[in-house]
Formats: structure tokens, sequence, C-alpha cells
């Protein structure tokens, strides 16, 4: 197991960038705890396999450094660096058997054959894949194949990490809760340093203790999946996460109060003025109001998926979105809305502005 920190860290493909515009990755500090689980999440081309090719020692970054417990790593081939590597479709021999895959990675290091065949059992079990083990890879399904590259993975004890470069993308879903589960208890018991990539946001949440949610080329947020569901650092964080995303809207911050338009919304925090600032407050946080209370809003459809409605509507050309208790009875056309003040976050220029007391907390 490897502390992995990031120094200064930035990548571009090209020879001579000229601006942030032309970094895959952009300038980056980052210190990730030894024996940690962490997601890199974003969308496609925000470069998430950048990051990982660089700390696998795939890819050499063009400015910072990457060290290992200390030790830097950055001139430093993937064969010294100890770390075994999941890529996002299979890797197997198909010559080989499923036992003879799975053993490879042990067997190159001159591992003692009783250790090899007890470690080989204990990850086919994980992996489901007791009874093929004496089986060609050939023929195998897709999916049956991603399995023998996450076992063969996972099948070293020493490695510094374990990087997985959405690793689950050929399995079928049922398989994937299964794997994250397995995934999930490999680390309880042995402690690697694991770091998975997706832009799946239920296989970021359920497998990490800490997501790394990347935009753009940089890393907007890294914390627990609660840090990032309630108070999310970028706007692009609570649209990512979250389904429906976190609704935005603009307005006039001042104390205790914003005002979208002449309509007044209640703050849990002080804050200071702020006259060109957005209100961001999840679905679960809204709720239909009085009169009086909120913002005016209209009910364009309701979406009963079992467990709760999803309510879309409309304020001043914006869609506001509700999560509301299923069976409530919700009629479209003109309602109103109001937020839990405790869960609305305040943002300028994209990014979350602490309130007066909350900054004071911190410190």
């Amino acid at each position: 197991m490897a502390r992995i920190t990031l120094a200064q860290l930035a990548h571009s493909y090209l020879k001579a960038p000229s601006g942030p515009a032309d970094y895959a990755l952009k300038r980056m500090d980052h210190e990730w705890e030894d024996g940690g689980a962490y997601a890199l999440l974003g969308p496609s081309g925000c470069g998430k396999t950048t990051l990982l090719n660089i700390i696998s020692g795939l890819l050499r970054p063009s400015e910072g450094r990457i060290a290992f417990d200390g030790r830097d790593v950055t001139d430093l081939p993937t064969a010294e660096r100890n770390i075994a590597q999941v890529f996002q479709f299979p890797v197997v021999y198909d010559t080989m058997t499923v036992f003879d895959n799975l053993a490879f990675p042990l067997r190159n290091r001159g591992a003692d054959e009783d250790y090899v065949r007890r470690r080989v059992g204990a990850v086919a079990e994980m992996i489901g894949m007791t009874d093929a083990l004496g089986r060609k890879a050939q023929g195998l399904t897709a999916d049956a194949k991603q399995k023998i590259s996450l076992g063969r993975g996972m099948v070293r004890e020493d490695v510094n990490a374990i990087l997985f470069d959405e690793p689950l993308t050929v399995i079928d879903p049922h398989m994937k809760w299964e794997l994250r589960t397995q995934l999930k208890a490999l680390h309880r018991e042995f402690g690697h340093t694991m770091i998975y990539v997706t832009h799946d946001q239920t296989e970021a949440l359920t497998f990490a203790d800490k997501v790394v949610v990347m935009h753009d080329g940089q890393v907007v947020q890294m914390g627990a999946p609660e840090e990032l569901f309630a108070r999310p650092a970028h706007t692009f964080v609570g649209f990512f996460i979250g389904s429906p995303g976190m609704n935005v809207l603009p307005a006039r911050v001042a104390g205790a109060q914003a005002w979208i338009g002449e309509h007044v919304i209640p703050l849990a925090g002080d804050h200071a003025p702020q006259e060109r600032a957005e209100i961001g407050v999840r679905p679960e946080f809204v709720r239909l109001a009085g009169p009086d209370e909120g913002i005016p809003v209209v009910v364009r459809r309701v979406e009963d998926i079992g467990r709760h409605q999803i309510v879309r509507a409309e304020h001043a050309g914006r869609e506001v979105n509700m999560l509301a208790p299923e069976g409530q009875a919700v009629p479209l056309g003109e309602a109103r809305f109001a937020f839990d003040p405790a869960a609305v976050n305040v943002y300028v220029d994209g990014w979350r502005v602490p309130a007066r007391d909350e900054k004071e907390t911190a410190r």
C-alpha cells in the first residue's frame, strides 16, 4: 500500500501549451491516503484516465511530480511502481486456463506454488469463477474475461495500489453490483490503496471512501459521498451527482436571505452581499408551498418512479425539480416551491461560498 502525492501536477498532450485550455490536466496538488479507496468520477474527456495513467507510469506528466510514500516515482516505469492495473476492456491470455491467467502475476514474481494455489482459489471464489478454473479463456464471454482481468489485478497482496479504469463496462448489471461489493470487501480485508475510474455516480458512491470529482481537467471536489451530496463545492458537482441533479437559480444574496427576482428565499447562514450569485438546492429539499412562500412555478409533468415522484417544473424559463413522496397529489400547472434553508448553498462563479459563520466554525 502507498500514500500517493501529486505535487504541482499538470499535463498537456501538446508540445508547447499556451494556456489552460491546452491542458488535459490542470495543475493540482493532492495527497491520497495510504489504504484509501478512491473513485475518480466525471464525464468522458474530463481527464480521469490521463490522471490514472500518470499514477500508473503509463504516461509521464508534462509538469509536476508524483510520489509513493514520499519516494519520487515520476520517472519510474510502470514495472518499478509495484502497482496492479485493470483496464476498461478485458486483457487475458486466451491460450491459458483461467487458473493460469489468475496465477500469472504471482508466478511472474516467483511465488511459491502452494501460495499461488491458495491465492488463486480465494480470488476465483470472490469473482465467481471457481468452476471455470480449468477452462481455457478462449471462448469465454466478455464479462467472464473481464472478471479474470479483475481477479488478476487483485491476486497480489503486496502492491502499492490497485488501479481500475472503468472495469465494469462490459459486466452485466447484476454482476456489477456483486463485484462492487466484493471489491469493497477486499479493500476492508487487505487495505490496498485503490483508485477506481468511472463516469457512473452509483459505482463511485458505492465503492469509494472518497470521491474525486473531475471536470474540464481539474479536480473540483474530493470528499466522502455525503459531503458531495450535501455541500457540492461547485455547481458541476451538484449537477453531476444526484438524480435529478441540484437545482441552480440566479439570485442576489445578503445576510440570511437570497432574492430570486422579487421572491425572498431564507438561508441558514449569514452571507456577504453578492449581487451576481446563484443558489443551489437539491430536489430532495424542495416542497410544495403556500401562497406567500418560495417561488412561483409551473408544473409541467410528474414522473412516478415507485419510491417517490419527480416533479418537473419551471420558473422564469429554468427547470426546477422536486422529489415528492409517493402518493402525494401534485397537480399540473401553477404552484409554488419552497426550499429547506439548511439545504440551500450559495455559489459565485460556479464555486460554493460558505456562510460567514461557517467560515468562523471551520477555523
